[in-house]
């Protein structure tokens, strides 16, 4: 791969979800109330990061921000949920609709964040759209700014089998990959994060695409 295929993948991914951010915020903005089982995975999420003692709680991959929102309403302080996104679209949008939260322009692979700082981190669907060569450099961003028994919940959708770990798949807005769940939670453990549960929804008639949609909860271990 060239040396700057990673940026040009990053720009058409930010430049296509700048176009399509006001869109994209209409559609989504109340995806949560008709996805029960995504409610309870984020619930399980904060539980666990309260569990462990609480702390900031970082949404990489925030996009408008509602999702941000939906756990800061979950018991988690406000002033310790922040959203972050590449796109400055999508910040913007989250800026005006949830003032009262913190968010800023960055990418998953490059965290302006001191090392071990988060008490968790969440990630829903913004893996989706990094080039399989570039993951574990995501996943490893990921571990180095967790503190030790932070939590990481990851949401992807989930490739057709372990002979195709990792499939390409048509979307709507930029380039997009699905995962075997079991080879990203060995990607995962290979830099200090150990799968703690696993939520696999099938398809419903009214999907879009007809995935399995997977929520992987991981957990730093102890030093």
């Amino acid at each position: 791969m060239p040396e700057d295929a990673p940026h040009d993948s990053l720009t058409a991914t930010r430049d296509a979800y700048d176009s399509a951010a006001p869109t994209y915020a209409r559609l989504f903005r109340d995806s949560l109330r008709d996805s029960p089982l995504d409610r309870a995975m984020l619930g399980v999420f904060a539980e666990a990061v309260r569990a462990g003692g609480g702390g900031r709680v970082g949404d990489l991959g925030c996009g408008p921000g509602h999702v941000t929102a939906y756990l800061a309403g979950l018991g988690t302080r406000k002033d310790d949920v922040f959203g972050v996104d590449a796109c400055p679209a999508m910040i913007e949008l989250a800026q005006q609709a949830y003032p009262e939260l913190q968010f800023a322009i960055g990418t998953m692979g490059s965290l302006d964040l001191p090392d071990g700082t988060l008490a968790g981190v969440l990630s829903r669907w913004s893996i989706i759209h990094i080039p399989p060569p570039e993951l574990p450099v995501v996943v490893e961003e990921f571990a180095r700014v967790l503190a030790p028994g932070g939590h990481l919940l990851l949401g992807f959708s989930a490739s057709d089998g372990a002979a195709e770990p990792v499939q390409v798949f048509d979307h709507a807005v930029a380039p997009a990959y699905r995962w075997w769940p079991d080879h990203l939670a060995a990607l995962l453990r290979e830099h200090g994060l150990v799968e703690v549960a696993r939520m696999v929804r099938e398809p419903l008639p009214t999907d879009r695409r007809p995935f399995k949609e997977v929520h992987l909860l991981a957990r730093k271990a102890d030093v």
